[in-house]
């Protein structure tokens, strides 16, 4: 689908000085001092603070109103040995966040136990037909992590037998929040703290740190203990990398690198990851859909296991289990898209006045559709619903297009929904069959009515335009320093106009295209992952526009720069 490039506009007199004295300040390329400006980081000491990710920079976590309550709550079950169960969600931000506060709070002492809800039994969250293996286990408190700030019904429960419950959560609250003994979530209305789109381990972080220091051994030791833990589950769940969140995710690498946590290393070893270069693609593409597809095909009990383990060979096991069921996932996944590919293409034939996609099956497996409906969307640029039907219970998940809040779409049609809950851009539901039609043409009219036509079309955001004269290692090792990558913080992405495809094209792996390019007598190599479709209308000595960003390739000792070609667009100007 062609993509709008958004350029962006010259720098202003503020910038123009501000890059001059970044430029003498950090001896970095024009260029680069020019993209740190771009992001609003205009002074020698934002741009420090942004080059050196520092613990010192975390926020207080008494910030959190109810904070205090549940710090007190937690140290009186300590005091009085009661049994605690930290209640987690079956995705890689659950199992960390569930992993970090058992360990956190075992090793000063805790009686402590998890529970992960099976998707195809419980469902997501917290589920009522859980509560009574926890009542049974002898649990009289429970911790949620990355879930339960809408779950009233089961909160009712849990008190009316008896226990207490702490939530810590980052999903967005509806409007009537539940009975807990405190609820500590950024997007809580009214909260304070500084900081909203900390990850649910973010959220169990802030709490295990707040208990530390009130014990008074809140050293570096112990803050910095489970940051590998946190980095993963910060960036598996795509939440902006900034803030606190770059904090952890920068630190949190290193501690991978170094192979503090057993679990996590066997499985960097069994997926083949260079260890030595650790960095945020190999957690959203190597890490994280191991840690899900345990989740996803099974129990993600055994993720937590994972993790939380501290025998070498156990490790090790556990690695060889997780890596069969990703294994199944992928192959479930590739079955399912087909299918759902199949079905849009005869359900939806003027893709020109299709607002959103809605489509369901009775043979998709609840694991998958997450990740299969984030595929759709790549495809079709429309917010898109998958939903998974038994006995005439459906569970769904959707995924949205930039700029498009499809929680909010929800809430206005959620008469026709068991449950719902997620965030702006993925959303998780159920629903009875009978209700489907209905759900349908109300979604569907709201989307048409608040997704503006250009949202159709998915824009790309360039840092700025440049000449291939202009690539060399100290622009890219002026890049590198803005690493860790991710959402609010991407690699930079370029344009470059006029290049002449230099030799004959051609795809490799699955759909992936390689040319190289040139202009002023300067050759670029490219490769556009799944951008092999491009490749009949590419030919030699083409006149094309490149959007790519660069990296180093590093192949035995040989190290060189290469461009990912993200778009590309015919003819020059």
């Amino acid at each position: 689908m062609d993509k709008r490039w958004l350029i962006p506009t010259p720098p202003g007199e503020e910038s123009v000085r501000s890059v001059e004295e970044l430029v003498a300040s950090f001896k970095i390329p024009r260029l680069v001092a020019q993209l740190l400006c771009r992001k609003g980081l205009y002074t020698v000491e934002a741009v420090q603070d942004f080059f050196s990710p520092s613990l010192e920079s975390l926020h207080d976590p008494f910030l959190f109103p109810d904070m205090e309550k549940a710090v007190q709550r937690i140290l009186k079950a300590l005091e009085h040995q009661e049994r605690i169960t930290i209640y987690g969600d079956y995705d890689v931000d659950g199992t960390t966040a569930t992993a970090l506060l058992y360990l956190g709070l075992k090793r000063i002492g805790a009686i402590i136990d998890f529970y992960i809800p099976h998707r195809m039994i419980d469902g997501y969250g917290l589920s009522l037909g859980s509560l009574d293996a926890l009542r049974e286990s002898g649990s009289s408190l429970i911790i949620s992590v990355d879930c339960g700030v809408n779950a009233l019904e089961e909160i009712n429960a849990i008190n009316a037998m008896g226990m207490e419950i702490i939530i810590t959560d980052h999903h967005n609250p509806k409007d009537d929040l539940p009975p807990a003994y405190a609820i500590i979530n950024p997007k809580l209305p009214g909260c304070q703290y500084p900081f909203e789109h900390l990850a649910g381990v973010g959220v169990a972080y802030k709490l295990l740190m707040a208990i530390y220091l009130r014990k008074g051994i809140a050293n570096p030791e112990n803050t910095l203990k489970y940051m590998d833990l946190v980095a993963v589950g910060t960036i598996a769940d795509i939440v902006p990398l900034t803030s606190e969140n770059r904090i952890f995710a920068c630190i949190g690498l290193q501690h991978l690198i170094e192979k503090k946590n057993l679990g996590l290393n066997a499985l960097i070893q069994i997926s083949g990851m260079n260890q030595k270069n650790l960095d945020t693609t190999d957690i959203v593409f190597g890490i994280a859909p191991r840690l899900n597809a345990a989740g996803r095909m099974g129990s993600a009990a055994i993720s937590v296991e994972l993790l939380i383990s501290t025998d070498e060979s156990k490790s090790a096991e556990l690695a060889e289990i997780i890596e069969r069921q990703n294994s199944l996932r992928q192959q479930e996944d590739q079955k399912t898209f087909h299918e759902a590919c199949e079905i849009i293409d005869k359900k939806y034939k003027d893709l020109q006045h299709t607002s959103c996609m809605i489509i369901s099956s009775d043979d998709w497996h609840q694991g998958v559709i997450g990740i299969v409906a984030s595929k759709l969307v790549e495809k079709y640029y429309r917010p898109v619903i998958m939903i998974s039907f038994k006995d005439g219970f459906g569970s769904g998940s959707g995924r949205s297009v930039a700029d498009f809040d499809l929680f909010e779409a929800l809430k206005h049609t959620e008469h026709n929904l068991h449950s719902f809950g997620g965030h702006k851009y993925a959303v998780g539901l159920t629903i009875y069959q009978e209700y489907i039609d209905r759900f349908e043409n109300e979604l569907t009219r709201y989307v048409a009515d608040n997704l503006k036509l250009e949202q159709i079309q998915p824009p790309m955001l360039i840092d700025d335009e440049i000449e291939l004269y202009d690539i060399n290692n100290t622009l890219l090792d002026g890049i590198e320093r803005f690493a860790p990558f991710g959402p609010d913080n991407n690699r930079p992405l370029f344009i470059t106009r006029n290049v002449s495809v230099a030799s004959y094209p051609y795809n490799v792996g699955r759909n992936h295209l390689k040319l190289k390019v040139v202009k002023d007598g300067i050759y670029l190599d490219l490769i556009g992952y799944n951008l092999g479709d491009y490749l009949p209308l590419l030919k030699k000595n083409s006149i094309i526009d490149i959007a790519y960003t660069l990296e180093y390739n590093r192949f035995g000792n040989k190290t060189t720069i290469q461009g990912k070609l993200r778009d590309l667009h015919f003819g020059g100007r």
